[in-house]
């Protein structure tokens, strides 16, 4: 029967969680690289990198998605 290899002094505290620290660094890193954000050229708004801006509903200069004004969406209430 062959014997499984064991470590021959025990994993320090801080060895350990140097280990877990640099993989949250990594990954926390990787996330907020994930997301490219740009500047709409009609509206200034931000939106994602070859997406549509969802404020003015353009896409590469073109009128895509019709989008409601902030004034459609106010409705006047009459005493």
């Amino acid at each position: 029967m062959a014997k499984h290899p064991v470590p021959k002094r025990k994993t320090s505290k801080t060895r350990t969680k140097k280990r877990y620290a640099s993989f949250k660094t990594r990954n926390i890193t990787r996330m907020l690289n994930a997301v490219q954000l740009t500047v709409c050229e009609k509206c200034g708004e931000k939106r994602r990198a070859h997406h549509l801006c969802e404020a003015c509903g353009v896409y590469r200069g073109r009128q895509v998605l019709k989008v409601k004004s902030v004034d459609d969406k106010i409705t006047k209430i009459q005493a």
